[in-house]
C-alpha cells in the first residue's frame, strides 16, 4: 500500500507476517536462496556477531525490524491485549498475559530477513485506543525500544530490545536481550518477560524456529510461567516442531498450577492440574489468520523518521522485483547513515533519542524510559 505525501515522499505498507510466513514480496526469489546465503557467510568464522553485516535487498523482506516488533502487538485479529485486564482474577488474568505473549511469536520464511533499523528511525501506529510508538535509540548494538498505551483498557507497555545475532556453522542464532514489560494499571500488575532465540538452520534442512526458555513473572500476584519453545533439531517430527511446554506456578512454593502445552502456530492448551480439565488459551489461526495491511490515516502527520518513509523506495523495489534500484537506494540510505555518524564524532557530539531516555547501557543489557506518560493516537492505522 503506497501513500503519497505533500512534501513528495511516500510511505509503503506492506502485509503484515502471516500465519503461514508468507510475507509480502518473498514469492519470487531465487531458488537457490541457501547456496547465495551460505555464499554470503563463508568468510565468518563460528561465533562472529553478525550486527554489522549487511544484506543484500534478494535476502530482505519489504519491511524494517521495527515494523515487525510493532505488528507483533497491533496486528491480530482478536483484542487478547484487552482480555489480559479483564480477567476475573489474578490467575484468570495470568492465563491471559500467557496466551497473548505467545502471540507475539511470528513464522519467518528461511532466507529472508528485516532492514536494519538506522538510528533515529521511528514507527508510530494505533489500532483502536492502543497507540504504539517505536523507536531505535541505538545503532551499534542494535537497539529498539517500543512504548504501547491503550488509555481506554489501562495498559501499558514497555519493550527494550536488542538482537544479538551469531553464526555458529550450521546456523545463525539470535538472542533478543531486553525484556518485555507489561502493567495492567487498574490492578497495580506488572508483567515482565523475555524473548525466545531465534535460530535460522542451514543443515541438515533448512529452517527457521523460535526455540529456548521464556519466563513470565508478576511480583504483586507472586505468579510465574515457565515456557519453553521447541523445534525440529534433525529429522521433522510434526510433535515436537513449533512446540510449547511449560508450565504455571506459585513463586512462593514452587507448586504447579497449570501446565502448559501445545504448539504456538496452531493451538496452546493449559491443564488445571487440581482438577484435570484443559482449557485452549490460544489458537493461532484465529488470532493471525487474514490479518489486513495497516494503512495511512493522516499523510501530513507522519514524521519524515517514519520507517515505512525511510524504507519507502526500497520496498518498492522489492515488490517490484527490481533489485539494481533496491540495491542502490538501500545503498544511498546506509551510506548517509554512515556519513552522518562520522560527522557528529568529529564534533564528539552524542546522538539523542526523540522519543525516549536511556539512563544505562551496556553490554548485560539497557534501560530505556519513554519521555511521556501517553503514545497519542497514530497517522497510520491498523484494523
Amino acid at each position: 500500500m503506497v501513500t503519497k505525501m505533500n512534501s513528495g515522499t511516500k510511505a509503503v505498507l506492506t502485509a503484515p507476517l502471516s500465519l503461514e510466513g508468507e510475507e509480502s514480496g518473498s514469492k519470487d526469489r531465487a531458488p537457490n536462496i541457501i547456496q547465495r546465503l551460505l555464499s554470503l557467510l563463508s568468510n565468518l568464522r563460528s561465533g562472529s556477531d553478525l550486527t554489522r553485516l549487511q544484506l543484500p535487498p534478494l535476502f530482505n523482506i519489504p519491511k524494517s525490524q521495527l515494523q515487525c516488533y510493532g505488528e507483533a502487538i497491533y496486528c491480530i485479529n482478536s483484542n487478547m491485549l484487552s482480555k489480559c485486564n479483564h480477567g476475573e482474577n489474578s490467575i484468570d488474568r495470568f492465563l491471559c498475559v500467557v496466551a497473548w505473549s505467545i502471540s507475539t511469536v511470528r513464522p519467518l520464511s528461511f532466507g529472508l530477513a528485516p532492514y536494519n533499523p538506522i538510528l533515529g528511525e521511528t514507527h508510530h501506529v494505533s489500532r483502536g485506543t492502543l497507540n504504539v510508538l517505536l523507536e531505535q535509540v541505538s545503532h551499534h548494538p542494535p537497539v529498539t525500544v517500543l512504548h504501547a498505551t491503550d488509555e481506554i483498557e489501562k495498559i501499558d507497555m514497555l519493550w527494550c530490545h536488542s538482537p544479538v545475532p551469531k553464526f555458529c556453522g550450521s546456523h545463525i542464532e539470535t538472542e533478543v536481550q531486553g525484556k518485555r514489560q507489561l502493567k495492567l494499571l487498574d490492578k497495580n500488575e506488572t508483567y515482565t518477560m523475555n524473548s525466545p532465540k531465534l535460530v535460522i538452520r542451514f543443515l541438515p534442512f533448512p529452517g527457521v524456529d523460535w526455540l529456548g526458555n521464556v519466563r513470565i513473572q508478576c511480583q504483586e500476584t507472586g505468579l510465574e510461567a515457565e515456557l519453553n519453545y521447541r523445534g525440529n533439531s534433525f529429522l521433522p517430527r510434526p510433535s515436537v516442531h513449533r512446540s510449547i511446554k511449560g508450565r504455571i506456578f506459585r513463586s512462593s512454593t514452587s507448586k504447579t498450577i497449570y501446565e502448559i502445552n501445545g504448539h504456538w502456530d496452531r493451538t496452546v492448551m493449559a491443564k488445571d492440574v487440581s482438577t484435570g480439565k484443559t482449557t485452549i488459551i490460544y489458537n493461532a489461526k484465529e488470532a493471525l489468520s487474514g490479518l489486513k495491511t495497516p494503512f495511512v490515516k493522516d499523510p501530513k502527520a507522519i514524521s519524515q523518521s517514519e520507517s515505512t518513509v525511510i524504507w519507502s523506495e526500497v520496498s518498492q523495489a522489492i515488490l517490484e522485483t527490481n533489485w539494481d534500484k533496491a540495491r542502490e537506494v538501500k545503498t544511498c540510505i546506509e551510506e548517509r547513515q554512515r556519513e552522518v555518524a562520522r560527522e557528529r564524532k568529529s564534533i564528539e557530539e552524542d546522538w539523542t533519542p526523540k522519543h525516549f531516555t536511556v539512563p544505562h547501557r551496556n553490554e548485560g543489557g539497557w534501560d530505556c524510559l519513554p519521555n511521556h506518560k501517553s503514545v497519542p493516537p497514530a497517522p497510520i492505522v491498523s484494523l
